[in-house]
């Protein structure tokens, strides 16, 4: 017989911090159109490929659920098979939350961006528009822009004149890009949470350029009527051991104000031992980084896209999570954020002067684009009605923040 747990249980779950992995069956297209805030996406046909890497504790309390497609059963068969000892499924599913007059929300990486709109609108995250920003580059005017994501995305297509520094390389490297204090830095990415948060993070950390994010990003400069470049390649020059260090005191001082513990590897030992209690562990370096040498156990987890893609990461809502980084900086900043968004973040102090593995090491294995969700923002064929709608839907998402009552972020 198949045990289930109410909504309200759910929510009650989140209320309390306890861990649970709350996982929609369905494919990413129709998952995008209406899920709980904390739900993650994990399609039946990827559930043997997926679920050790994003569960790593067998006897983690998961709930299932699907809209009335059958799923669900096929779903616990194959969770119980792979030693999943503690597997719910949603009682009602889908519709039984939307009965309930629970939010529902859109699109995908839903909480990061709630999240980085909460940011900007607590903070007030100072932007320019892409009028502005074109217009400063015609003038030659004293910035340097950067790109905030991934660096394929960069490639793509991105902003003239544009810097690929991803996420969470900002703080590490703004200060190698623009050396003279009054050069304007402006960070992009698609559309919103990235720059925001980019921007943001050059503001906690004390960065003394002027800082801004460029509106709504590629999707604003588009919309706005201007061309984007593609197939670039510039990155962010090395960083002096001078500015590294830098980076590391501005990094910790705002992991600090976050609440961010640091511990060492033999107390990761420690807590990794006490049952009942999963520990992610991420390496928040760039993947080239991360395959020339990496501790054991740690997942390759570049910052910026864990920040931005945490539910797929680390579905397990209420866990800890443990970074790693030799230089410092990366990882106080994204546990700095992570921290915000209610998780239980540390980092790790040293730990890589033993025997580093090599390669690509363990990681949630890639899917392939069948019943994905195309991003609004993606590629270089956008749709401007798609784009608008996806522009007025991020808008909203504070006031559903509020609505939905469960999401525990705070902001510094």
């Amino acid at each position: 017989m198949t045990a289930s747990i109410s909504c309200r249980e759910v929510r009650a779950a989140l209320f309390s911090d306890r861990e649970l992995a709350l996982f929609d069956l369905r494919e990413e297209e129709t998952f995008a159109r209406a899920h709980p805030l904390f739900a993650s996406q994990l399609p039946l046909d990827r559930v043997e490929a997926e679920i050790v890497s994003r569960v790593p504790r067998r006897d983690a309390l998961v709930v299932i659920y699907d809209e009335g497609e059958g799923r669900v059963g096929a779903a616990t068969d194959r969770l119980r098979s792979l030693g999943y000892s503690r597997v719910y499924t949603l009682l009602g599913g889908l519709r039984a939350w939307r009965d309930a007059g629970f939010e529902l929300f859109e699109d995908v990486n839903s909480y990061s961006k709630a999240f980085g709109e909460l940011v900007e609108s607590i903070r007030h995250t100072p932007s320019f528009s892409a009028e502005e920003v074109r217009s400063l580059i015609d003038a030659r005017a004293d910035i340097a822009i950067l790109d905030a994501r991934r660096f394929d995305e960069y490639h793509t297509m991105s902003i003239p004149t544009g810097t690929s520094v991803p996420g969470a390389e900002l703080v590490l490297h703004a200060r190698a890009v623009a050396p003279d204090p009054s050069t304007t830095l402006i960070v992009n990415c698609a559309g919103r949470t990235r720059s925001i948060l980019g921007a943001q993070s050059l503001i906690n950390a004390g960065i003394p350029n002027r800082v801004r994010a460029l509106r709504n990003g590629t999707i604003g400069w588009k919309l706005a009527g201007f061309t984007l470049e593609t197939g670039q390649v510039r990155r962010a020059p090395d960083t002096s051991s001078e500015l590294a260090d830098d980076a590391r005191r501005r990094a910790r001082a705002v992991s600090y104000r976050a609440g961010v513990r640091r511990l060492t590897s033999e107390e990761l030992s420690d807590i990794a031992a006490i049952e009942g209690r999963t520990v992610y562990r991420f390496d928040v370096r760039a993947p080239e980084e991360y395959a020339a040498g990496h501790l054991h156990g740690f997942v390759s987890a570049p910052g910026g896209q864990l920040v931005q893609e945490i539910d797929a990461f680390a579905p397990v809502r209420g866990a800890q999570i443990v970074l790693a980084d030799p230089l410092g900086a990366r990882a106080d900043m994204t546990a700095s954020w992570l921290a915000q968004m209610g998780w239980d973040a540390f980092v790790l102090d040293g730990g890589f002067n033993g025997v580093l593995e090599r390669g690509a090491g363990d990681t949630i294995p890639s899917r392939t684009t069948a019943g994905r969700y195309r991003r609004p923002y993606e590629g270089t064929d956008h749709a401007f009605d798609a784009m608008r709608a996806y522009l007025q839907w991020e808008y909203g998402l504070v006031d559903q923040l509020v609505r939905d009552g469960t999401h525990g972020f705070f902001v510094i």
